[in-house]
């Protein structure tokens, strides 16, 4: 019995629990499966990327202080986030993944790295 290949149709040879005829159709596939589905999907996700990025960069302690105009400089959106927490105080703390930050007094914002466990 032949099996076809789900991304061209071709023939698969070789082991029995092989799936495409090449690793070119692998990755194919794979790639189809998972691209983002439309512009906004994709900008928000590239969005919240950059903002990781930058509060990583400017983050070399686990935990610092910036100004509004340095994230700003840096090209930071406030408006793209992955998560909020709110704390006994009232104190909202953003997060971008494990990068959060916290307005404080006069522009300045306190960036903290937490450790996530998956």
């Amino acid at each position: 019995m032949e099996k076809e290949c789900p991304e061209c149709g071709g023939r698969v040879l070789g082991r029995a629990d092989k799936k495409f005829c090449s690793d070119a159709c692998r990755n194919a596939h794979n790639n189809n499966l998972n691209k983002d589905q439309s512009n906004l999907i994709r900008n928000v996700n590239n969005r919240i990327r950059k903002n990781h990025r930058i509060l990583t960069k400017l983050n070399t302690k686990d935990k610092t202080k910036t100004k509004r105009e340095t994230l700003v400089k840096h090209g930071f959106n406030f408006k793209f986030f992955t998560g909020q927490y709110i704390t006994k105080k009232g104190s909202t703390y953003f997060y971008v993944y494990d990068q959060g930050y916290l307005e404080l007094e006069d522009d300045w914002f306190l960036i903290v790295k937490v450790d996530i466990q998956l």
